[in-house]
Order: structure tokens, then sequence, then C-alpha cells
């Protein structure tokens, strides 16, 4: 599986290219944002606390 770098890379390029006087098709934009969100999910997951902070809620006057 590749790593995210070369998805980016990837994503990035163009999806055909031909020759003499150049015809390029990228890559649809569908296609494109998906690899976005797979790569921003991954360093979602990577973070410590993943969006959620626990916490105890003690009210005043209870000690």
């Amino acid at each position: 599986m590749p790593d995210d770098d070369q998805l980016l890379e990837n994503a990035k390029a163009p999806a055909k290219v031909s020759g003499d006087a150049g015809s390029v098709e990228q890559h649809s934009l569908p296609d494109q944002i998906e690899v976005d969100r797979y790569l921003n999910s991954k360093k979602a997951v990577k973070r410590k606390h993943r969006g959620l902070r626990l916490g105890k809620i003690v009210p005043p006057g209870t000690e």
C-alpha cells in the first residue's frame, strides 16, 4: 500500500497524458476529494484526543 505522500502525488499528477500536440486529463474531482478525506481522516486518527475530551463534572457544595 502506498504511503500518504505517494497518494498525494498520484492525486496531483494527471490521470492520462498523450504525446506530440499534448493532451492531459486530470483525475476527477470526486476522486481528488476522496483522497483528501482519506488522508485527513488518517491524520485525525493519529491525534491523541481524536476530538473527544472526557472530564468529571462535580457540582459545587458536594465535597
